[in-house]
């Protein structure tokens, strides 16, 4: 199958680059919004047969043009959800997070945030989400989730595309990257920033 990993929209979150992990976060901001609008030109012409989103509003948000334009029904996956923050929830100090997240890319799992995710619980959670995709029987499936849980989950699983080479790629608000493959067995094919409405600023992680 082809899965289409999709970023959601930008939020006020972004720009502010405050750390939003937590339900129900953060909504599209004007810009979030016309991101959103575009996913729709974006894919035009790619055979999707299945939607799915985390269970932040967000990526509900992002979807709903394209859903509404291709007369789909997103499903709601929980396991897409960001990586939690725990005790940074809401700082404008990345570093501490980021520390965690460099110490997962290495397979290093001692490293938690406080209260947040553990490496082992995150790629518990996100593998269950993308195998109930796969389950699906899709030849195309799109997913909208988030910036860091992108990044470390397409790193560390997707073959052609090291967790150096996810962490240091452009990542903006609608970024789509594209696997090919099944659960257990994914290739890397490509990776579009995002930046294609104006507007769009910074690469904020979530």
């Amino acid at each position: 199958m082809r899965l289409h990993l999709v970023r959601h929209g930008r939020t006020p979150s972004n720009v502010e680059q405050v750390l939003d992990t937590t339900f129900p976060g953060a909504g599209l901001d004007a810009v979030g919004v016309a991101q959103a609008e575009a996913l729709v030109r974006r894919f035009d012409g790619v055979p999707l047969e299945g939607l799915f989103v985390s269970d932040l509003p967000r990526t509900q948000q992002t979807i709903s043009p394209l859903a509404a334009a291709r007369g789909l029904e997103p499903t709601v996956l929980p396991g897409l959800r960001e990586i939690q923050a725990g005790d940074e929830e809401l700082s404008r100090d990345y570093g501490p997070y980021i520390s965690v997240l460099r110490n997962w890319a290495v397979g290093d799992g001692r490293a938690a945030m406080p209260n947040g995710d553990s490496r082992a619980s995150f790629f518990s959670r996100y593998d269950e989400a993308v195998a109930t995709i796969g389950a699906a029987g899709h030849e195309h499936a799109l997913l909208v989730s988030h910036g860091a849980a992108l990044r470390m989950w397409v790193g560390a699983t997707a073959s052609g595309l090291d967790p150096g080479q996810a962490a240091h790629q452009v990542m903006g608000n609608t970024a789509v990257i594209v696997l090919e493959g099944e659960p257990g067995d994914w290739h890397f094919v490509s990776w579009d920033s995002g930046y294609d409405v104006a507007g769009s600023d910074g690469d904020p992680i979530d």
